[in-house]
């Protein structure tokens, strides 16, 4: 669609009272017109399950983000990528990760692809923000919390559109202190405006992050213009960490294990109209519970306690800006979307010696202590595999788990809006950005934009599903593909390759409308199709020049060479003269003792 052109029929009539056409590029908006354009509030978790929130189907209190659930539409068949930072680029320009520049992570990259077209692991010029295209608009913009798309000036949120943004760079930090994940990073990248910031004392970082945001809208209400507030949560990224009342409410909650966990989160997703009754697949790295020793069983359930209480932690605090919204008389024409940038981390940061014993130094593993100031809790692969139950596979992978995570959008004051409804047609991240411009009133971004060539949006509106139609027909292939882990989506259908260790390399055929676990693989049952979206995905690959993996690559080890590599070894390279002449001296040392012995042993 051309910026200009009116919206299609059903939301011009379903909006009309409340999302103006756009005024012409030359004539800015008329006060009425601003006055009756939404606000926006963009509510990004990080690391959340499918089934991370109550009204999926979670035992986790998330009364604030449910609240928001029965005033809008639960998209149960949403997709992201498999990592933050492609997600993030794609939710922020409605384009694909490879055009976006984000073809894979800073973090997880392999030194063979740094460089190449669409492997710039930031997000590049040739694409435009939805802050860039609201901000044209007269929309008032703002960011708080984990960006993740570049840490030069030049590409912080300041500089995309942003009015004002406190942003960190890096993929997590300490939610209690101002510190990095060490190992990782050497200090947690934080900044305002593009200028290096610091933390306030009592810091915790779903309450600050929202807290920012508070002071950025109340700041600009005096203007009159609407808002778009992107409020990017750290919660739940490794460290899980969690204040002491929220663990306490989970200190008996997963006693059982992770397999009655799952269990119960598929049959209340089912009992939701979440999910069909279908087959769930269990993952061959989830470990038998009844196996682990009374004590591992305890650290477990610790661990997955501090899990909850963060995601309820995060929820609170969405709690306190949609009520600060009510008192100010913002929350009825706000529109509210909450996603989460992929699924659950099955990592376990102390996977090898170095790890441990360089993690150890720094941090608090006393699983007594699990989310505590001090401490780097994470819940493993098993854990990850209830929090994205019913389906397969989690962070970083293809499967399921890994890129289908729960979708809310609301706008309350909007009764075109159907409340309370589930929405099980396929949609994907880069729909987004055209769906909140939609709403807004706007055209989505096309391939010029002040007169420049860009990357247009790929993304289809999700306006009718919001007003209640069926969902838009999905004929057209949709590739997707990161650190060698790919797929593509064409109807009911999915194509899906996975690496080792969580795959083997072979492509895989499933219907995701009626085995979302993933669990009957169609290849040879209907060869043609399969053969069929393979050609598919080869000519996205193709087009969006997505490179092959080096061999025996897996992300778990790149993070850990990438680490060492700009972390580690300049740490060793700057201290090499001072450990040489610590050398020198003991050597030095030591042969003077030898001299001295000697010649005490001579005179005897």
């Amino acid at each position: 669609m051309k910026r200009g052109v009116i919206l299609p029929a059903i939301v011009a009539m379903s909006l009309t009272a409340t999302a103006p056409a756009p005024a012409p590029a030359s004539a800015p908006p008329s006060a009425s017109a601003l006055q009756k354009r939404p606000n926006i509030v963009l509510l990004l978790a990080d690391d959340w399950g499918f089934s991370d929130v109550g009204s999926f189907g979670s035992e986790i209190r998330t009364p604030n983000i449910d609240g928001l659930a029965a005033k809008g539409v639960r998209f149960s068949n949403f997709h992201v990528a498999g990592s933050c930072s492609p997600t993030r680029a794609m939710l922020q320009t409605g384009v694909g990760n490879h055009r976006a520049g984000l073809g894979n992570m800073p973090e997880t990259i392999p030194p063979a692809h740094v460089g190449k077209p669409g492997y710039d692991t930031v997000l590049n010029g040739r694409v435009v923000t939805i802050a860039q295209l609201l901000r044209d608009a007269d929309y008032r913009t703002y960011f708080t919390g984990k960006w993740h798309l570049g840490r030069t000036p030049a590409k912080l949120p300041h500089a995309r559109g942003y009015d004002r943004a406190f942003a960190l760079a890096d993929a997590g930090a300490d939610n209690f202190e101002d510190k990095p994940i060490h190992g990782l990073y050497d200090k947690a990248d934080w900044t305002e405006n593009g200028v290096p910031a610091a933390l306030p004392r009592g810091y915790y970082s779903s309450t600050f992050i929202v807290d920012k945001a508070i002071d950025y809208i109340d700041g600009g209400r005096a203007t009159g213009r609407p808002f778009f507030a992107s409020i990017n949560f750290l919660a739940n990224h490794i460290p899980v960490q969690a204040p002491d009342a929220y663990i306490a409410r989970y200190a008996e909650a997963y006693r059982g294990g992770w397999s009655i966990v799952r269990a119960a989160r598929r049959q209340r997703a089912i009992d939701l109209g979440i999910l069909p009754t279908a087959p769930m697949a269990t993952m061959p790295d989830t470990k038998d519970w009844n196996a682990l020793t009374p004590a591992d069983r305890a650290a477990q359930a610790h661990a997955m306690a501090a899990y909850g209480a963060m995601a309820e932690a995060a929820d609170h605090e969405i709690g306190r800006l949609v009520a600060h919204l009510k008192a100010t008389g913002e929350y009825d024409n706000t529109i509210f979307v909450f996603l989460s940038d992929n699924g659950p981390e099955p990592t376990d940061p102390r996977n090898r010696l170095l790890n441990r014993l360089v993690l150890g130094t720094y941090y608090d593993f006393d699983p007594a202590h699990a989310g505590q100031r001090g401490t780097m809790t994470y819940i493993g692969a098993s854990w990850a595999s209830a929090a994205a139950a019913p389906l397969n596979g989690y962070k970083f992978t293809a499967y399921e788990g890994g890129l289908r995570v729960p979708l809310i959008i609301a706008w309350p004051g909007n009764p075109t809006i159907k409340p309370g409804r589930i929405a099980g047609s396929f949609a994907y991240v880069t729909d987004l950005p055209p769906t909140l411009l939609a709403l807004a009133g706007l055209a989505p971004q096309g391939p010029r934009y002040h007169g420049r060539t860009v990357e247009p949006m790929t993304g289809t509106s999700l306006m009718p599903v919001l007003a209640g139609e069926a969902g838009p027909a999905r004929d057209q292939p949709l590739g997707y593909e990161l650190s060698g882990n790919a797929a593509l989506f064409r109807g009911d259908y999915k194509l899906v390759r996975n690496l080792p260790p969580s795959g083997d390399g072979h492509w895989q055929l499933f219907d995701i409308l009626h085995d979302p676990g993933e669990t009957r693989d169609l290849a040879r049952i209907d060869p043609a199709r399969f053969q069929a979206m393979q050609s598919d995905y080869r000519a996205f690959a193709a087009r969006d020049q997505v490179l092959p993996m080096p061999a025996g690559y897996t992300a778990n080890q790149q993070i850990n060479d990438n680490a060492f590599r700009h972390t580690a070894l300049p740490r060793i390279k700057r201290a090499a003269p001072w450990l040489l002449l610590m050398l020198m001296l003991a050597s030095l040392a030591g042969g003077i003792y030898w001299l001295v012995r000697r010649r005490r042993t001579r005179r005897r």
